[in-house]
């Protein structure tokens, strides 16, 4: 926990949140914007700024808090789909810089997350090799590896 994180204050229960789900590592409530009815943010209980700090006991236990959690949205608000997402640093817009996981229940063209400013380029399959075994050396360093 830390002293300014506004996620920890939530999961130390210090502030107020619309709890959903708890556990010993997890906690689900509601974000307080809603696009459409049902958007929930999913958070481990242990601070941590984004995904590349996860450990594989916590993702585990984030993974399945996610899963019921988007199940329970989509069963209790009408949408044709749902959209999960995890924003890294602030080029990608991360407003708090503690991991958490949005779940948002979507309708069909509702602009939200629109993921693409312009049409992506496609390269050509050598491209994707080379990017594929540039990612396959970082797999391998001990930068990147697996977190028990």
């Amino acid at each position: 926990m830390t002293d300014t994180c506004i996620f920890c204050a939530i999961a130390a229960r210090t502030q107020p949140a619309s709890v959903i789900l708890e556990d010993d590592h997890t906690l689900a409530f509601m974000d307080l914007r809603q696009f459409h009815p049902g958007h929930v943010l999913v958070i481990p209980r242990r601070h941590m700024p984004d995904v590349r700090a996860l450990d594989a006991g916590t993702g585990a236990a984030l993974m399945s808090t996610i899963a019921r959690v988007t199940q329970a949205v989509t069963a209790a608000f009408p949408c044709q789909g749902a959209s999960l997402w995890h924003s890294i640093g602030e080029a990608a817009d991360q407003e708090v810089p503690h991991l958490h996981f949005h779940v948002h229940p979507r309708a069909p063209n509702d602009g939200l997350l629109r993921i693409y400013p312009a049409p992506p380029s496609l390269p050509a399959r050598t491209d994707l090799e080379a990017h594929a075994a540039r990612l396959r050396e970082h797999l391998n360093s001990a930068a990147v590896r697996h977190r028990p």
